[in-house]
């Protein structure tokens, strides 16, 4: 005889719930086993709770590849909710020609890397070009090798790929304006792109080398690239979004992209509800590390068995910018479940033998002069891999520098919009510099030919000469 699940149909109060204690409402139905039991809260009044006879998302099935392949709207299928739907990520809107920009957020553990490799997968498999930054050595993907177009392993390198992604957008960006073009048509002429961060919380972390750069790339790409299809994907451990970056652009453009939450820490969750990520008054029930786990006391003569401690809920989340926020779903497997000694050979399968899409960004060429000259001071040749900003340096300190040589300083090779540079001015330490002050001196550097003019994109980029 098949168990049953019982479902009991609520009316909640006018707006919803505003707390929801999942223990308590399993204590209320007595049942001790805090995951068989599914709260999902509707747009209106309704809400529904589910007593399954055991947690329906504990045996998932093996990803297959017709999940990984995009379809006619630009999604694939990468699990499913607890009631069977499909969990779908979108990696292109063919009604809009928009790229998406999307952020995987969760604890150690919990599942970050074999959904990174899904995502990977998929976008070689629907003919999307990729350049991957896996910041933890490389360890976090190592199948991706040779199944990019590009792969860095470094923050500096990773900031070079970001530089030659915003340089793709430019171009394409002058290219379309030309064409009389408003929006990106995939593959006419150009593919679908997409810059894959994983780890991003080690470039974007406080006191990181590279974080006011890395944050301003990412939200220019996040900004302008989606529109002539240059996508951008972070995956971070799951802490504090104040981690990202610092900055309050950065988390507002991920409200409207593709936001995976899985596991997570107590400080992120209440970052979600007050940045807008999460509605107010919408309820999340926990993801134990442990599922199934019911908290007992031994009587005298008993002892616990032996995995009662085995983790079990990589890969359970909500997809945060879907329509069910608060409903709960688990990626299909990705790979064999045990460790392997060298590559996984299930992931290699996935990819397939086929070389990836696109070409590599040549990394040397977004190199500046000034790095250049840096990584050579310090005994190198002034190549990839060589520069690392050090405060012990002779060079001005913005508190000694003129508003022209900050400026000049702080404009990347590929330029900046007049309101990022307002920001960089903000950030670098120096004094306080106002708009009319920085268009002023913005205006003399142009005439001087230390700056070009602005562009159709509105960017200040900085002459060769300087």
């Amino acid at each position: 005889m098949t168990e049953t699940v019982v479902e009991h149909l609520l009316r909640t109060p006018a707006g919803g719930v505003k707390r929801y204690d999942h223990a308590a409402l399993c204590d209320l139905l007595k049942v001790e086993d805090y995951s068989r039991v599914i709260f999902e809260q509707g747009a209106g009044r309704e809400a529904i709770v589910r007593v399954y006879p055991s947690n329906p998302l504990m045996n998932m099935r093996p990803v297959r590849l017709d999940d990984l392949v995009m379809d006619a709207r630009g999604r694939v299928v990468l699990g499913s909710y607890f009631d069977g739907s499909p969990l779908r990520f979108r990696l292109f809107d063919p009604k809009t020609g928009n790229a998406q920009r999307g952020a995987v957020f969760g604890t150690t553990g919990a599942g970050k890397s074999r959904l990174a490799q899904a995502i990977l997968v998929a976008c070689k498999r629907s003919g999307i070009v990729v350049h991957l930054a896996d910041l933890k050595e490389g360890q976090s993907v190592p199948e991706a090798v040779g199944q990019v177009a590009t792969r860095v392993t470094t923050q500096y390198e990773t900031i070079l790929m970001l530089r030659g992604l915003f340089d793709e957008a430019k171009r394409r960006m002058r290219s379309y304006a030309a064409m009389g073009r408003s929006g990106f048509v995939k593959d006419h002429p150009d593919p679908l792109v997409y810059g894959i961060v994983d780890e991003a919380n080690r470039l974007l972390e406080k006191d990181a080398p590279f974080r006011d750069e890395a944050a301003r790339l990412i939200k220019e790409l996040g900004r302008t690239g989606r529109s002539v299809g240059v996508g951008i994907i972070i995956l971070a451990q799951a802490g504090h979004l104040d981690e990202l970056g610092g900055s309050d652009t950065l988390r507002g453009m991920l409200k409207e992209g593709e936001v995976i939450l899985l596991r997570w820490s107590s400080a992120m969750m209440q970052q979600l509800v007050s940045d807008g990520l999460l509605p107010q008054g919408e309820a999340l029930q926990p993801i134990p590390k442990i599922v199934g786990q019911v908290r007992r006391v031994l009587r005298y003569g008993e002892t616990a068995p032996d995995d009662e401690d085995d983790a079990n809920s990589q890969g359970m989340l909500y997809h945060l910018t879907s329509r069910r926020p608060t409903s709960m779903a688990r990626t299909y497997v990705v790979g064999s479940v045990e460790p392997c000694t060298g590559y996984d050979p299930l992931i290699l399968d996935l990819y397939g033998e086929a070389p990836p899409p696109g070409e590599p960004i040549d990394l040397e060429a977004y190199v500046t002069a000034k790095e250049r000259k840096a990584a050579a001071k310090g005994g190198g040749q002034g190549g990839l891999g060589e520069y690392e900003p050090s405060p012990d340096t002779d060079e001005p300190s913005p508190a000694t520098m003129t508003t022209a040589q900050r400026i000049l300083a702080a404009l990347p090779p590929y330029g900046m919009t007049e309101a990022a540079l307002q920001d960089a001015l903000d950030g670098d330490g120096g004094r306080t510099v106002r708009r009319g002050t920085l268009r002023t001196t913005v205006s003399t550097l142009r005439k001087e030919g230390a700056v070009a003019r602005p562009d159709s994109t509105g960017l200040i980029v900085p002459t060769p000469a300087t």
